[in-house]
């Protein structure tokens, strides 16, 4: 069922475009009610996962690699799966008010896409499946942050995100590697119940909480979610309230109990919380903007969580889960709160805001509730949470250090830290609640206007489970206990209340009240002592130089190497290659014993004349001459693959080098006749000796790896393999649609962009530029022409033989691409094959007749061709799967076609149709050979046409006005300094 809502989450993410433009912003409402039936069938799962259970669903993906898209919910991803749909069903119901004035089809979708992947992170249980719903979050934020591209404030907040959370995923990446291939498994329960040890294991669990600091913004990734608050106030509170910077926070509180006494867990935990904690709530105290001083606050209270889940303690564990709810219902309430107060008065800074309170009472209760839950006030959620949290960490003060391990002047200065750290906690909230609501001297008043009641239902809702929340303290420590008490190490809590009696935790909090309080009071002071701190670089500073130092150089390093000389690129390439790979020979042992240099003596022949035709190619001035030697090496290394038994490999080979040799030559009719009009100079030289040790190298490369084999080659197994996996004889085409199938279908990817980039080389707008007959252009498709377009071209440029042998084979190499296409599977051809054919006979039809003859050939856009193709072949791939098989299966099909079937002979019974064989793969190659027609189709038309075009435009000459035609001719020496402009309509000359 999980899989079913992340699936629907996407599903209807991608119908955001078309809801937008059908129903505006009321689309946001469709939205929301994905996320909203998704936290209904999570209510439904309560019963299980109190009693101690959980949820299980699976299905293998990878199952070569151990692989699967596995989710198991317990409690603690049923509490973060019910945050990320419940609250993202308020935020996008919140949307449909705060994007009133345009739907934004973007943001809608995108944050329906996002809420998807944040489930899918916190309920997979494969750490596989894990990374990439976790780096989907990454991407899918980056495109919110920059939800408005043409501010420099969005691109430069995405790409900051961007860059720091995918570092951090980096290291989590190679964590999880290692983490799987010690313990033998990728599944995150199994890994926490029989943790690995060893110096691998330590390492991969800290890089993995490398991951989870940088995505949870704690020192020193802390300055890339202050920026982010460039996007649009939901966006912040889903995101870095509810959704995103919980990530961090879910995997360490799910890693501490297995991880949590690996050297340096805990003093990285504790120390980088901290940290954290104190800067945050210190730098939220210098902020005028509310929502940004929100940000501020939101990095001060991840590093508290983060510390209270990581330090892996039954009770800080207890108090950790109860930070994190109240953190995710009080910080979601702030955020929409700023966005109502935004709306309604126009503006975020809290030295304008004045009597908002008074315009906006329910608001402004709305707002307090919430922020006293962020000081820690009763008896708000959050109050009781950090009573929890200061219990637990008075714990650590103890003889035992609660099982920790720290000295009693560490266990002290952690406590006092975060006191310290609740403490400008209070004073911030304080500050965010008067700066956005109360009545201030000297300031002009807003013009407010009341919300709608929409608008406001999502914060009020929240703001309420944050109050009724801090009465629900007994409820609240039978779900989280069981969770906590799993844990090994520590005291048991006492449990969430709102009285435990005069405790050593309840006077800390009634000292961070104070002292808070004092420093709101004196907040006047305390700006001007802020103020006289030095300033010092931050690791936003340092991320800005470092940054800014990475583009110099880059600069640097392309102005030195990216010259714009081809053969430079090429010769750097090469030289690595002779170096590195050639310099390794030097080194090794295994050298064949014996080696055969030919088997038959035509090979030897067509081997010389390759090297002749190489010789000369790279001493040849002329263009045309080179590349006609060069087609020379292409074409005898196809008869090389013929001598060798492989008329598969011969005919791509010959088919490949056809087209190359066209499409070069179309080319070459834009550039000069011959390379250079001088003498050979010395650099042309050194590539030519640059060539022979490259061809040496290559060739030595393969003598050395034939000679290391030590293991029975794999195509041992093809020729069986090929007929029981793939249905098919012809061993190439198997492997490329069934054995390697992922392989083609990046290959024929790769084709389709690099015929889109080929085509807007030459047309900006639309691949096709058809030339219709022109008025009175009656040669065109005249009767008597063996081409219709061949009657508009000069008669001179026109070859009869030509356009009878083209007009023959034509319809000749069409059939026979398309035989090629279908017997592929059992003899040499397949889609790649059958497509150059089809392909090199359009060519044909062009070099005979023309662009018009193209256009009359193949009268549809290439673009669409491809995509067509693209989309038979993914088709192809998934609908086995659909099926009920996987993705890529083959199915062996037999259709028998009625006709003479028992004919009679001389020569026994002979059937005339019968039964066909075919392969369900085959749809696949008929995707590849739409794909390759389009290629060449693209190719000649842009190369082409294109360029046939632009020769004429080139030679086409220069219109002038009519009043030019009537003045006098000039005297010759005058003309050729002659320019006109045409304004207003009459023509004006220099």
């Amino acid at each position: 069922m999980i899989s079913s809502i992340v699936i629907a989450h996407l599903v209807v993410s991608l119908c955001a475009p078309w809801l937008a433009r059908r129903i505006g912003a009321n689309g946001y409402l469709v939205m929301a009610l994905v996320p909203a039936v998704g936290f209904g069938w999570l209510l439904g799962l309560g019963p299980l996962i109190t009693a101690g259970g959980s949820y299980v669903e699976s299905m293998p993906w990878i199952p070569q690699l151990g692989v699967e898209i596995h989710y198991q919910v317990g409690l603690l991803q049923w509490l973060l799966a019910l945050i990320v749909t419940g609250i993202g069903a308020l935020v996008l119901l919140y949307c449909r008010w705060y994007f009133e004035a345009g739907a934004n089809p973007r943001t809608m979708g995108i944050l329906t896409a996002f809420a998807a992947a944040m489930l899918g992170l916190v309920t997979v249980d494969d750490l596989v499946m894990l990374y990439v719903f976790w780096e989907l979050t990454t991407v899918f934020s980056y495109l919110l942050i920059g939800y408005d591209p043409t501010r420099r404030a969005n691109r430069s907040a995405a790409i900051t995100a961007l860059i720091v959370t995918t570092t951090g995923g980096l290291a989590m990446l190679v964590g999880i590697v290692a983490l799987g291939v010690q313990a033998g498994t990728f599944s995150l329960s199994a890994i926490l119940a029989n943790p690995p040890t060893g110096a691998v294991a330590t390492t991969a669990a800290l890089l993995m909480l490398v991951g989870a600091l940088s995505k949870s913004a704690l020192v020193p990734f802390h300055f890339w979610l202050p920026g982010a608050m460039a996007a649009p106030t939901p966006i912040s509170a889903y995101l870095h309230a509810a959704a995103m910077v919980k990530a961090g926070v879910y995997l360490v509180a799910a890693m501490a109990p297995a991880f949590a006494a690996v050297p340096g867990w805990r003093p990285a935990v504790g120390l980088l919380g901290a940290a954290t904690m104190i800067l945050g709530g210190w730098r939220a105290l210098r902020q005028n903007d509310i929502k940004l001083l929100l940000a501020y606050g939101t990095v001060s209270q991840l590093g508290f969580m983060v510390l209270l889940s990581g330090f892996g303690t039954r009770a800080t564990m207890l108090a950790g889960i109860a930070m994190l709810i109240g953190h995710a219902l009080f910080k979601a309430t702030l955020f929409l709160i700023v966005g109502v107060v935004d709306h309604s008065t126009g503006t975020r800074d809290l030295t304008r805001l004045t009597g908002v309170a008074r315009r906006l009472p329910l608001v402004a209760v709305v707002g307090g509730v919430a922020a006293a839950s962020m000081a820690g006030l009763p008896p708000t959620l959050g109050f009781i949470a950090k009573e929890s949290a200061f219990e637990s960490l008075t714990y650590l003060t103890g003889a035992d250090a609660d099982g920790t391990g720290l000295t009693p002047l560490i266990a002290v200065l952690l406590v006092a830290s975060v006191v310290i750290g609740s403490v400008l906690t209070v004073a911030y909230s304080l500050r965010w609640w008067w700066g956005a609501f109360a009545d201030k001297t000297n300031v002009d008043v807003l013009d407010i206007h009341p919300p709608a009641a929409g608008f406001v239902l999502p914060p009020i809702v929240l703001g309420t489970a944050c109050l009724a929340g801090g009465f629900l303290g007994a409820p609240l420590t039978a779900l989280l206990e069981p969770y906590a008490t799993s844990l090994g190490t520590g005291h048991d809590s006492h449990g969430l209340a709102l009285w435990h009696g005069f405790t050593v935790p309840l006077w800390l909090s009634l000292l961070a009240i104070g002292l808070g309080g004092l420093l709101f009071w004196q907040r006047d002071a305390m700006t001007r002592v802020q103020a006289t701190f030095p300033k010092v670089l931050g690791a936003d500073e340092l991320y800005t130089l470092a940054m800014k130092r990475v583009d110099t150089i880059a600069v640097e390093v392309t102005a030195r190497t990216q010259r714009g000389s081809l053969a430079s690129y090429t010769s750097i390439v090469l030289a690595v290659v002779v170096v590195l790979a050639g310099g390794s020979l030097l080194f090794t042992t295994h050298w064949p014993a014996s080696a055969r240099p030919f088997d038959y003596l035509p090979q030897v022949l067509v081997g010389a004349g390759m090297i002749t035709a190489g010789v000369l190619a790279a001493t040849s001035r002329g263009r045309v001459r080179a590349l006609l030697l060069v087609g020379a090496t292409g074409y005898g290394t196809a008869i090389l693959f013929l001598l060798h038994g492989g008329p598969d490999l011969a005919l791509t080979q010959v088919l490949v080098e056809t087209v190359s040799l066209i499409v070069f030559v179309l080319v070459l009719r834009r550039l000069p006749k011959y390379f250079t009009n001088r003498p050979l100079q010395s650099t042309r030289w050194l590539r030519v000796v640059l060539a022979a040790l490259v061809g040496g190298t290559v060739a030595l490369l393969a003598l050395v790896a034939a000679g290391a084999r030590v293991a029975v080659p794999v195509s041992v197994d093809y020729y069986e393999a090929a007929y029981s996996f793939g249905y098919g004889k012809n061993i190439v085409n198997v492997t490329l649609v069934d054995t390697r199938a992922w392989d083609t279908i990046g290959e024929i990817s790769v084709l389709v962009i690099a015929a889109t980039g080929v085509a807007s080389l030459i047309f900006l707008r639309s691949r096709v530029q058809r030339v219709r007959p022109r008025e009175g252009d009656a040669a065109f498709g005249a009767r008597g022409l063996w081409l219709r377009a061949s009657g508009a071209l000069d008669p001179g440029s026109r070859s009869l033989i030509f356009e009878v042998i083209t007009r023959i084979m034509f319809t000749v190499m069409m059939v026979v691409s398309l035989y090629l296409l279908i017997a592929g599977h059992n003899a040499p051809g397949g889609g790649f094959a059958g497509g150059l054919v089809a392909g090199i006979a359009l060519m044909i039809r062009y070099l005979a007749a023309g662009r018009r003859e193209l256009d009359d050939a193949a009268p549809f856009d290439a673009g669409r061709l491809l995509g067509l193709g693209l989309a038979v072949s993914v088709l192809s791939a998934i609908i086995p799967a659909l099926l009920g098989g996987k993705i890529f299966q083959s199915y062996d099909l037999k259709i028998v076609i009625p006709g003479w079937e028992y004919l009679q002979t001389p020569w026994g019974p002979w059937t005339l149709f019968g039964e066909m064989h075919l392969v369900s793969s085959t749809v696949f190659d008929v995707g590849v050979y739409l794909i390759v027609i389009g290629v060449v189709l693209d190719l000649t038309r842009t190369l082409g046409a294109g360029i046939d075009i632009q020769s004429e435009q080139d030679q086409a000459p220069v219109p002038q006005p009519e009043s030019t035609r009537a003045r006098p001719a000039l005297p010759s020496e005058e003309e050729q300094i002659i320019r006109y402009t045409t304004g207003g309509g009459r023509g004006h000359y220099t």
